[in-house]
C-alpha cells in the first residue's frame, strides 16, 4: 500500500514538473546550457581518450614492447664546406666509419647478453612489373626473425627457410595489398613476380594491418601492406650492397675522400652520401627494464666500432609512445577541467532558476501546504523538476557529444571511439548534478508555510 502511494506521488510530481518545464521552455533551455556543454565535453573527451588508447596500443604492437631502433645518419655535408687547418680538424678529417653493416649485427649478437634478437633491414624503392605495367613498391631485405620482432603474422604461406637465406635464393613475402593488386581474386603463393630486373617466387603473404598516418610520421613505420620482403642476403647479392659500390677511381687519404688539384689551400671534402649497408637495425631485449641500459651499451659499442663517429641514431619507440600518451593525457585533463567547469556552472544555473521559481511560486507552495502537502512532498516536487531539467540537458548534451566526436574524426583524422559506458556515465553525472543543486531550492520551498501564502497574497 505504501509503495502504491509513493508511486502515485512520483507520477503526480513528474506530471507537474513536466508542466512547469513546458510552460518555461526558453528559460529551461538557457538554464540547462551548462549541463548540455559539460556533458558534450565529457562524451567527446572519453571518445578521444578511447581512440588515443586504441591507437597507442596498435602502435605499440607494431614497434614492439622491448625494441630499440638504430638508424644510420647519411653523410650529407655541403660539397663546398672547407676543412679547417687546425690539428684537431685534421684528426677529424682522417676519421672513417664503415657505417652500419652486418658486422655490427654479428657483434651485437655476440657481445650484448641482454639482447634477445637483432633484425637488420635494408630498403630499396623500386617497382614491380605486372602485365607490362610498373607499380612502385618498397623492397625490404630482412632476416627471418623480422616478422616476429615486428609482430607481423604471415597469413598464408611460410617464412624464409635457412636454405633460402644462406643461398640468397630469389624468394619473397609480400604485403596483403600487393597480393590484392597483382593477383586479384587469387592466391599469390607459388607465383612469380618481377621486381626491377629479378624474378621472385612468392612464398608468403602477411596479414593486413592498419597503419595510421600518425604512426608512419612519428614512429617511422612504413605501410607494410605495400612492401615486398626478401632475405637480406638475397637483397645484397641480387640488388644493391652499398659497401661494394665505387663509382669512379678517386684519391683518398686516411679514409676520407678529397678532390685532387693543383690549387693551394685546404682540401674540399666530398660527402659520401648514404654509405651504410643497412637502413635500420631493430634490437629486441629480453626485458623492458633493460631498454635504457642496453641502448647505452649499444651506443658506446657502435661508436667504438665506427671509429668514434656518431653516424647513427638510437631511439626507443616505447618511450616515444609514452610521451605521446602523456601529451594526450594532459589534453584530456584540460578537457576534463572544461567539462567540470561547464557542469558546475550548469548546476549553479539550475539552482538559481529553481530559487527564482520558489519565489515566484510562494503562493502555490502555501496553498498546497494548506491543503495537506508535507515538507517531504514539496521537496520531492522541486527535486523532480531540478532533476528533469538536468536530465533533459544531459540527453541533449549526449547527442551533441556524439555529433561532435563524429565531426572531429572526419575533420581532423583523430580517431574517436564512443562507448555505452561513457554515455551512461554522462547520463549519471547529469542526473547527479540536478539532484545535488536542486536540494537547496527544494528545502527553501519546503520551509514556506500557508501563512506566507496569505502574506504574499
Amino acid at each position: 500500500m505504501f509503495n502504491k502511494i509513493y508511486i502515485e506521488k512520483l507520477k503526480s510530481n513528474f506530471s507537474e514538473a513536466v508542466r512547469v518545464i513546458l510552460a518555461n521552455k526558453v528559460r529551461t533551455l538557457l538554464t540547462s546550457l551548462g549541463i548540455i556543454f559539460g556533458v558534450a565535453a565529457v562524451i567527446t573527451m572519453l571518445a578521444i581518450g578511447n581512440g588515443a588508447e586504441k591507437e597507442i596500443l596498435a602502435q605499440l604492437e607494431l614497434v614492439g614492447v622491448n625494441n630499440i631502433v638504430i638508424t644510420p645518419i647519411p653523410d650529407e655535408k655541403d660539397d663546398n664546406e672547407n676543412e679547417e687547418g687546425s690539428e684537431g680538424d685534421a684528426l677529424e678529417a682522417i676519421r672513417f666509419s664503415k657505417g652500419l653493416d652486418m658486422l655490427d649485427v654479428n657483434s651485437i649478437k655476440k657481445n650484448v647478453p641482454s639482447v634477445k634478437s637483432v633484425s637488420p633491414e635494408v630498403v630499396l624503392e623500386t617497382y614491380v612489373i605486372k602485365k607490362g605495367r610498373q607499380n612502385p613498391v618498397k623492397l625490404i631485405g630482412v632476416a627471418p626473425n623480422y616478422f616476429e620482432t615486428s609482430n607481423i603474422a604471415i597469413e598464408s604461406g611460410k617464412n624464409f627457410s635457412y636454405n633460402q637465406v644462406e643461398n640468397s635464393l630469389p624468394v619473397c613475402i609480400i604485403g596483403k595489398k600487393i597480393e590484392k593488386k597483382l593477383f586479384t581474386g587469387e592466391s599469390a603463393i607459388g607465383k612469380q613476380i618481377k621486381v626491377k630486373d629479378v624474378w621472385l617466387q612468392v612464398i608468403g603473404v602477411i596479414e593486413e594491418k592498419f597503419i595510421s598516418d600518425n604512426a608512419q610520421e612519428n614512429l617511422g613505420i612504413r605501410d607494410m601492406n605495400l612492401d615486398i620482403y626478401i632475405p637480406i642476403k638475397t637483397f645484397l647479392v641480387r640488388y644493391k650492397d652499398r659497401k661494394t659500390i665505387m663509382d669512379k677511381p678517386i684519391e683518398t687519404g686516411g679514409g676520407m675522400i678529397f678532390i685532387s688539384g693543383q690549387q693551394q689551400g685546404p682540401k674540399q671534402r666530398i660527402p659520401r652520401g648514404n654509405y651504410h649497408q643497412l637502413d635500420k637495425l631493430v634490437v629486441q631485449v629480453e626485458n623492458s627494464s633493460q631498454l635504457n641500459a642496453t641502448a647505452d651499451v649499444l651506443s658506446r659499442m657502435l661508436k667504438r666500432r665506427h671509429n668514434d663517429m656518431l653516424d647513427f641514431e638510437i631511439s626507443i619507440p616505447i618511450q616515444l609512445l609514452k610521451q605521446q600518451q602523456k601529451t594526450k593525457q594532459i589534453f584530456n585533463i584540460v578537457l576534463s577541467i572544461i567539462a567540470g567547469i561547464s557542469l558546475l556552472i550548469g548546476g549553479i544555473g539550475i539552482m538559481n532558476i529553481m530559487l527564482a521559481s520558489v519565489l515566484e511560486r510562494t503562493k502555490e507552495i502555501g496553498i498546497i501546504r494548506a491543503i495537506g502537502a508535507t515538507q517531504e512532498d514539496v521537496i520531492l516536487q522541486f527535486l523532480t523538476e531540478s532533476v528533469l531539467v538536468s536530465i533533459g540537458g544531459g540527453i541533449i548534451g549526449i547527442a551533441l557529444g556524439v555529433l561532435a566526436s563524429y565531426i572531429l574524426e572526419l575533420s581532423t583524422g583523430i580517431e574517436t571511439i564512443l562507448s555505452v559506458s561513457s554515455i551512461l556515465l554522462s547520463f549519471f553525472v547529469a542526473t547527479l548534478i540536478g539532484l545535488i543543486f536542486g536540494i537547496a531550492p527544494a528545502r527553501s520551498a519546503a520551509n514556506k508555510s500557508p501563512i506566507e501564502a496569505i502574506r504574499h497574497e
